[in-house]
C-alpha cells in the first residue's frame, strides 16, 4: 500500500520495536490484527496491504521484512499468523542454548561476552539469505523503514523503500539489511556490505543493531510523512501548517516487544556507582546487560512519550496506539533464551496483553498506565483494524 497523500483521507503507520525473541509478542498481536482485517475485508487481506509506512528495528526489521516482502505472486511472502510458528521453529537454531549448565556457566558466559559475540550469527545469515535472496529494499510490497547504526561512521543509518528508489547506493539487498538491523552488540556479530549502482559507484556498511540508534523507530517513520509531504506540498498553502496537518492525517499503530516488571532494586544510583565495565556489560543478579536495558527502554520511552505528545496536542489522541507490556519476569525478559517454554511463554504474553487495558507511558515514573473508558487492546486492535479497512476503500473509491 503506497502512500497515496493526494487521495487519503490519513497515512497509515505501523512500528514494531527490536528485543531479539520477544518479537514474538508484536508477532502475536499482528496476527490478531489481520484476522479482524480478513474479518472485514476477505481472507485475502494482508497486513501490508493497510499500511502506508512499515517500521521495525532489529527484530521488528525482521517482521517488517516478513510482512512486506514479495513472494513469487507478489503478495506478502508472509502472512501475520506465519511469523509466531516463524519465530518458534527457527529462534532455538538463532540463539542456540546449552542443554548442559556448568557451575562456572555463568562466569564462563560473562568473559565469553568479552571476546567475542554470544551467538557467531551464521543460522541467521544462511536463513535470510535463502529466504530473501537477491531481494532489495525497492521491491518491498509497501514502504518500509528499518534503522541500524554504522559503527565507521558513528552515525545512524535509516533504511527505507522510498531512499531507494531514489538512488541504487540506498538499494540494499533486504537480508543485508535485516542481518544489521539485527547486529545486537556481545550477542550477534556487526555485518559489512557494499552497494553499488549503475556507474560503478560503492558504499560501505559497518552496521550494528539499529535498536543502538532507535529502538522504537515510531518518530522515525512520522519524520518520513512530514517530508512526504513538504515534498509533495500535498495541498498545503502554507508550509507552516504542515505540522498540524500531518497530526490530523495519520494513523500510527506501535508495538512494543516488552519490558522488566518494575524492579526498585534492579538498578540503583548507589549500586552503580560502583560499577566498572563488566558489571556494565553484565549483571549477575539479574542475568541481564544494564546499559543495553537502559538504553533501549529509555529510546522506546521517549520516543512513545513524545509521540503522544503530538497527538493530544491536536486532539488526535485515538489516532496512536502504544501497545506494550512493561511486567515482563524471569526467562521472558531476555531477548535470546530460546528455550521452547520460554518462546511459548511469550506468545502467551502476547495473547494476554490483548485483554489488557489500553495504556499509555508516564514519563514521571516510566510505568505504563491503564487509560479509563477505553477498554482492552484486543477492542482497540479490532477498531483499528475499521479504520484501516474504511481507508483503503476510500482510496479504491477516489
Amino acid at each position: 500500500m503506497a502512500t497515496g497523500l493526494g487521495k487519503s483521507k490519513m497515512v497509515t503507520v505501523l512500528s514494531i520495536d527490536g528485543g531479539g525473541i520477544r518479537g514474538l509478542i508484536p508477532a502475536t498481536l499482528l496476527s490478531f490484527l489481520e484476522s479482524k482485517l480478513q474479518e472485514l475485508d476477505g481472507t485475502h487481506a494482508r497486513v501490508a496491504d493497510y499500511f502506508d509506512i512499515i517500521a521495525g528495528t532489529s527484530t521488528g526489521g525482521l517482521i517488517t521484512t516478513m510482512l512486506a516482502a514479495p513472494n513469487n505472486d507478489n503478495r506478502p511472502m508472509y502472512a501475520a499468523n506465519d511469523i509466531t510458528n516463524f519465530y518458534l521453529d527457527h529462534c532455538p537454531w538463532i540463539f542456540p542454548q546449552k542443554s548442559f549448565k556448568h557451575p562456572l556457566s555463568s562466569l564462563t558466559s560473562m568473559f565469553g561476552g568479552m571476546m567475542g559475540p554470544k551467538y557467531n550469527g551464521k543460522y541467521l545469515r544462511a536463513l535470510t539469505n535463502e529466504l530473501l535472496g537477491n531481494l532489495t529494499l525497492k521491491q518491498t510490497l509497501t514502504n518500509v523503514i528499518i534503522p541500524a547504526f554504522d559503527i565507521k561512521l558513528l552515525q545512524p543509518v535509516i533504511f527505507s523503500t522510498n531512499d531507494a528508489k531514489l538512488n541504487d547506493l540506498k538499494n540494499a539487498r533486504l537480508a543485508d539489511v535485516c542481518i544489521g538491523t539485527s547486529a545486537a552488540p556481545t550477542f550477534l556479530p556487526a555485518h559489512y556490505f557494499e552497494t553499488k549502482n549503475a556507474e560503478g559507484e560503492t558504499r560501505c556498511f559497518d552496521l550494528i543493531d539499529g535498536g543502538v540508534a532507535a529502538n522504537n523507530p515510531t518518530m522515525i517513520a512520522i519524520s518520513q510523512i512530514l517530508k512526504e509531504m513538504l515534498l509533495q506540498n500535498s495541498g498545503l498553502n502554507d508550509i507552516k501548517a504542515a505540522p498540524a496537518e500531518y497530526n490530523k492525517r495519520k494513523l500510527v499503530l506501535s508495538l512494543g516487544t516488552g519490558e522488566d516488571k518494575f524492579d526498585e532494586e534492579k538498578y540503583t544510583a548507589a549500586n552503580a556507582s560502583k560499577w566498572g565495565k563488566f558489571r556494565w556489560v553484565y549483571d549477575k543478579r539479574s542475568r541481564a546487560t544494564p546499559f543495553l536495558d537502559i538504553y533501549g527502554d529509555a529510546s522506546s520511552d521517549m520516543v512513545d512519550f513524545y509521540v503522544s505528545s503530538l497527538f493530544q496536542a491536536h486532539d488526535r489522541r485515538n489516532n496512536y496506539l502504544r501497545i506494550q507490556d512493561d511486567n515482563l519476569t524471569g526467562d521472558a525478559r531476555s531477548v535470546d533464551i530460546a528455550t521452547a517454554e520460554n518462546l511459548q511463554r511469550l506468545v502467551e504474553i502476547g495473547k494476554e496483553l490483548l485483554k489488557k487495558p489500553v495504556s499509555r507511558v508516564n514519563l514521571d515514573t516510566g510505568r505504563f498506565e491503564e487509560i479509563k473508558n477505553e477498554g482492552t487492546n484486543k477492542e482497540a486492535l479490532a477498531h483499528f483494524a475499521k479504520l484501516l479497512v474504511e481507508e483503503r476503500k476510500h482510496r479504491r473509491n477516489q
